[in-house]
């Protein structure tokens, strides 16, 4: 803490930043119950003071890493001091049931990993696919989703079909259904872009999947923590989510899911202890005698049970505000952001999209007068911790908003922007 506080006191060094209501300082993190008798900005701001982050500047990057409240330290740091005064590292079972319950499904199902690209790797290398079969992707991947269906396609001979994004759900429902052909085995787009937040109708799109025997194998890196998330009700095959940024968990934390249905499909090649059903070096030939019949065999060895822990810890903070009340308020900033960058638009092009429904935690723009590299320097300078976006060839700037904003910091925000872009 002293380390990451001393890093973001130097990095924020004369920097001019807005007039904003302090709330962390060691002493006034709040640390008692969440408050359900507040009400409207009243809680949220309350809700804010349980987390340690530096108001030196606002942070509005949380696409790329969700600073986490106090609790999640307290379960990190209480859990490595257990276990290593009582030597006793412990299992992860507990937790992994918990994380399942989070977003709906059963104990079986969830494969803990160390973040999204992880769980992409697995399900990309796992699904059975041979030479000419075809995978939708977009042309606005993740380098974590991209990377590893390029890398397959490179070595096994699949065929890649990359779309352009189109402004609204129904627009890209009907996009991916006219891609799709008879060598059509796998839908692996992300639930949410990192590039404009735009968000993929998946629940319709697994449905008209399953229907066609194709496989939906989604990037859900920005879905847990931001959605109500409930992947049964969702209704895709996999999906690859991490704990460290809408969930606001620990770095090094995230999950697989592998629908009950199709988990003896997807091979597991990376095995190890918790992976098998037995083995034996004595027998001759040497025997193995298969895979534990759940998402468990592939993640294999030891956990870290304190990680596991802080994710727990994050989950358990959601459920304690709730998922729906959660939901409403990521959608709320984010309209909120949207209206004040739109009376903004002789000043810059908004790439996200107008409908609603098509985004929820972020909004992408781009300067018409200035180099967007310049603009969010300058932006920068003010205060303000945001993302440029060169992938996907759109220069532009991502801004990301989480419980702990407040609808003043966007204000503030906007009024530098204004400033910046003249």
């Amino acid at each position: 803490m002293n380390s990451r506080r001393s890093f973001i006191q130097k990095l924020s060094a004369g920097i001019a930043v807005p007039a904003l209501v302090s709330f962390n300082s060691p002493n006034q993190i709040n640390t008692k119950p969440i408050n359900q008798a507040l009400i409207g900005e009243e809680f949220w701001n309350d809700l804010r003071k349980k987390f340690p982050l530096k108001d030196s500047r606002v942070y509005l990057n949380n696409g790329t890493f969700g600073p986490s409240p106090q609790v999640v330290l307290d379960a990190l740091q209480n859990s490595f001091i257990e276990a290593n005064t009582s030597g006793e590292y412990g299992h992860i079972e507990p937790e992994r049931e918990k994380l399942a319950e989070f977003v709906g499904i059963k104990t079986s199902e969830i494969s803990l990993t160390h973040n999204t690209t992880e769980g992409i790797n697995i399900m990309c290398w796992g699904l059975p696919l041979k030479a000419g079969d075809e995978v939708i992707i977009t042309l606005h991947e993740h380098v974590g989703n991209a990377l590893p269906w390029l890398n397959r396609a490179k070595l096994h001979g699949i065929v890649l079909k990359p779309f352009e994004p189109k402004a609204t759900q129904a627009e890209n429902f009907d996009l991916i259904k006219s891609l799709v052909t008879p060598r059509t085995k796998v839908i692996a787009i992300p639930h949410i872009t990192c590039t404009t937040g735009l968000v993929f109708p998946i629940k319709e799109i697994s449905a008209f999947a399953r229907g066609k025997g194709i496989f939906t194998a989604i990037d859900g890196a920005h879905g847990a923590g931001t959605f109500d998330l409930d992947l049964h009700d969702l209704g895709c095959d996999l999906y690859a989510s991490s704990y460290h940024k809408w969930m606001l968990g620990p770095n090094g934390t995230g999950f697989l899911y592998v629908r009950e249905e199709v988990l003896e499909q997807v091979q597991a090649y990376q095995v190890g202890a918790y992976t098998d059903l037995g083995w034996d070096m004595y027998q001759n030939p040497p025997e193995f005698k298969g895979y534990v019949p759940t998402a468990h065999r592939f993640d294999y060895g030891s956990q870290s049970l304190p990680m596991m822990k802080g994710a727990v810890a994050s989950a358990d903070f959601h459920k304690e505000i709730g998922k729906e009340k959660v939901e409403n308020r990521v959608r709320e900033l984010n309209q909120y952001l949207f209206e004040g960058l739109t009376e903004m638009n002789s000043r810059l092009d908004i790439l996200s999209s107008t409908e609603a429904e098509s985004r929820i935690s972020m909004v992408t723009f781009k300067p018409k007068s200035m180099e967007y590299k310049e603009a969010a320097g300058l932006i920068s300078k003010e205060g303000f911790r945001i993302r440029q976006v060169p992938e996907s060839k759109l220069d532009a700037i991502r801004i990301s908003t989480h419980i702990y904003n407040s609808k003043a910091e966007i204000d503030s925000f906007l009024e530098a922007t204004k400033m910046v872009l003249g």
